[in-house]
């Protein structure tokens, strides 16, 4: 058969079952056991399924998924992040859009304790959305800077989400981690500026008002206490890799020690909150790991089946500038993920996607740090992003989702030019890890 009849016939399938309802995971075996049917008998197909399977989720790799998602179930849960936050705010002073600059300095600093957008994007919108309508700031001052600041969660170590992609792209996650730095960085001070300028020509958007001002001393207390720490867990999980002293599993395991003896410190750590804790974290890692697990196993079968290799062998022999067909390829990620979560849309594109970057002579790192940026657009792109929605489940009633969509517009458009940034200046993401090779 073909290879286009068995591409389509294998993503055709699977996006026609998550279409019906059926979960990601059980989309993918599904379409797994009937394909291994069709190239081996029912034994030998099974034998190879569980083989693989086996095979994928025994890899050490895996586990700093698992303790990432620990380290910011146990931040949020223990309630530093509220802290971090009060604490950040007394170093604002008077600047423009205040609470909206907070926003992006919480989203920042949260992103090295969660590693998820949707969770950051609840904590600053609990926190901030109050205190924003309080002071009369306009809806698109309100939602923006915390749709686009949360995402910043994608990017900045630990990220759960940055070693899902680096397994499914099969390259080094310590690499992946230290590259997102840059990018996370480069975001941070473009939705900063913005927020300035905007609040700049436009001060209704953030009306100014009058702070109590905090002693120096009491900002440098509370900095020591809440800040601060938070630099140690960044250096056990990113220094550690850096410097050569561990792993990536290694430092997860060092970071995750971190953040329970700083909750310990912080008197946050209870029964009740350690059983939520470890219930949220097993939830959430079971489900990523079936989905890594099928992933990888319906890589294998493109490759068994020519079907990858046909599929790069083509596109490879367009008469089109390679550079143009990764910027298609980051397009369609885009647009596939108005539709569909962060994780199917790994799953599903990455696994094609990859071996046309390796027939182009591209590294396929900085296609896997390309394919994270897809997934933190598409967390707030219209219509389903699921950013978008957590929004809208923590704003005012009169704030409406059309003013959320509207919100997120300014953000989106700097994070698909750092995309492009990327993809012509592969160096921005390539340099960093290049230092420990």
């Amino acid at each position: 058969m073909e290879w286009p009849i068995l591409l389509l016939i294998f993503l055709g399938g699977l996006i026609f079952l998550m279409l019906l309802g059926i979960p990601v995971a059980y989309s993918f075996l599904l379409i797994e056991c009937l394909t291994a049917l069709f190239f081996w008998d029912f034994e030998t197909g099974m034998r190879h399924i569980t083989q693989s399977m086996y095979s994928v989720l025994s890899s050490w790799a895996l586990l700093p998924i698992t303790l990432f998602v620990l380290m910011g179930e146990v931040m949020f849960l223990s309630g530093i992040a509220p802290r971090m936050i009060a604490a950040l705010d007394k170093w604002m002073g008077r600047l423009p859009g205040r609470l909206a600059l907070l926003s992006v300095g919480a989203g920042a600093l949260l992103s090295t304790l969660s590693g998820t957008s949707i969770g950051s994007i609840a904590v600053l919108g609990k926190v901030l959305l109050p205190e924003m309508e309080k002071h009369r700031y306009k809806p698109t001052m309100m939602t923006g800077p915390i749709l686009g600041s949360g995402c910043l969660a994608i990017y900045i170590p630990p990220s759960a989400m940055g070693v899902f992609v680096a397994i499914v792209a099969e390259v080094s996650v310590g690499k992946l981690l230290l590259g997102i730095i840059i990018p996370g960085l480069m975001l941070a001070i473009l939705y900063a500026s913005y927020i300035i300028i905007m609040c700049f020509i436009q001060p209704s958007l953030a009306p100014s008002y009058v702070m109590t001002a905090t002693p120096l001393s009491e900002k440098i207390v509370l900095a020591l206490k809440y800040i601060l720490p938070l630099g140690s867990i960044v250096f056990l999980v990113v220094g550690s890799i850096f410097v050569g002293l561990a792993t990536p599993t290694e430092a997860a395991a060092l970071g995750t020690c971190g953040t329970f003896v700083l909750a310990a410190f912080y008197r946050g750590i209870t029964w009740d909150m350690t059983k939520k804790v470890f219930r949220e974290t097993l939830r959430i890692t079971v489900m990523i790991l079936i989905i890594v697990a099928s992933a990888r196993i319906f890589t294998n079968i493109l490759a068994f089946s020519g079907a990858s290799r046909g599929m790069s062998e083509w596109v490879v022999g367009l008469p089109v500038p390679p550079l143009v067909i990764v910027i298609i390829m980051f397009c369609v990620q885009i647009f596939l993920g108005g539709f569909m979560a962060g994780i199917p849309l790994i799953a599903i594109t990455v696994p094609v996607f990859t071996p046309v970057v390796k027939g182009l002579g591209f590294d396929p790192l900085w296609f896997a740090i390309i394919s994270l940026i897809s997934v933190e657009i598409s967390q707030t792109s219209p219509p389903f992003g699921i950013g978008l929605f957590v929004m809208r489940g923590v704003t005012p009633e009169w704030i409406s989702m059309g003013d959320i969509v509207k919100s997120a517009i300014p953000y989106l458009l700097f994070s698909i030019f750092t995309g492009l940034l990327i993809i012509f200046i592969p160096e921005i993401v390539l340099w960093f890890p290049s230092l420990i090779d």
